[in-house]
């Protein structure tokens, strides 16, 4: 889960096994994703922060049957970002003041894109890539599951110059994901796409927990509407470890025990499990972590389910 608007990175080439043009899979109604569906509905909310190679590399990644609009909430970007020219993409940039961090960039996207009439928000973050016809097919599923405010899709997580890690394949149906939203990660973040109205519905994004807003704004969505993934691989998701400050992580994990007491069923253990793992993070050291990661994908180098 990246917490913070992207940092300035050297651009790396794409993963080698990245497919450029997989097989469109069947969405879980049974239904492909409709080839040259509409998209004037829907925008890519990318909150960036200096980084002007990664947006235009992620950005360079969308291939769909019809044209984008791109917003990408500039987060006091030094110099500022540029918006890159692209075949079938339309890209807009909205300037925050300062660099005040992804929660007031992603609220001041939803209120953007509320306000120009888009019905749904594609998250992605600079230095992720997306696979061809992402949107259209989260687009059409959404329109088939009318009580579904949010939609992710499985993720592969590569390394900065694009070694696959292992894969983030949480569950996909909205029952699954509340009996053990506390135990997993149970959405990548920049492979959600969202309906705005029910964004705004709940209070959007917000600052109250800093560097788990997305997890914030899930269970507010998850009290009123079910929340789904689609269980195909949608991102590339960049692992940026040396980019996370021991500080940063402590305020993430400390925001995400504040949510899980707040939200806390003691008739499901999986919420006792989830608050035992999140507690045991709080007290090890972000060093030791990193060299239990290093062991795990030394020992499992093929794409995984993780959370």
């Amino acid at each position: 889960m990246k917490s913070s608007s992207a940092s300035a990175r050297a651009p790396h080439p794409a993963p080698p096994h990245a497919p450029q043009h997989p097989p469109e899979a069947a969405a879980p109604n049974g239904s492909a994703a409709p080839h040259g569906a509409s998209l004037a509905d829907v925008a890519v909310l990318m909150p960036a922060y200096n980084g002007q190679a990664d947006v235009e590399r992620t950005l360079a990644s969308f291939s769909e049957s019809a044209p984008v609009h791109v917003l990408i909430v500039d987060d006091g970007s030094t110099p500022p970002l540029v918006a890159p020219s692209l075949p079938n993409l339309s890209v807009e940039i909205v300037r925050m003041p300062q660099n005040g961090g992804i929660e007031r960039a992603l609220q001041a996207g939803i209120e953007a894109l509320a306000a120009r009439g888009f019905r749904y928000a594609a998250r992605i973050d600079a230095g992720d890539l997306t696979v061809p016809q992402r949107l259209a097919k989260q687009r059409a599923y959404l329109e088939a599951h009318p009580h579904v405010a949010a939609l992710g899709m499985w993720a592969q997580v590569v390394a900065l110059d694009g070694t696959p890690l292992f894969m983030l394949a949480p569950p996909a149906e909205p029952h699954a994901i509340r009996r053990i939203r506390f135990l997993r990660a149970c959405f990548v973040h920049p492979s959600m796409m969202l309906r705005i109205d029910a964004v705004l519905a709940v209070g959007n994004y917000r600052v109250a927990y800093r560097s788990a807003e997305d997890l914030d704004l899930f269970l507010r969505l998850m009290e009123r509407y079910d929340c789904a993934n689609l269980p195909e691989l949608g991102l590339y998701y960049e692992l940026n470890e040396s980019g996370i400050s021991a500080t940063k992580r402590r305020r993430q994990i400390a925001s995400t025990l504040r949510l899980q007491l707040h939200y806390f069923n003691a008739a499901n253990p999986y919420d006792w499990l989830g608050l035992a793992k999140n507690l045991l993070h709080f007290v090890t050291p972000y060093g030791a972590l990193r060299r239990i990661k290093r062991v795990v994908f030394a020992r499992d180098p093929q794409p995984r389910a993780g959370g």
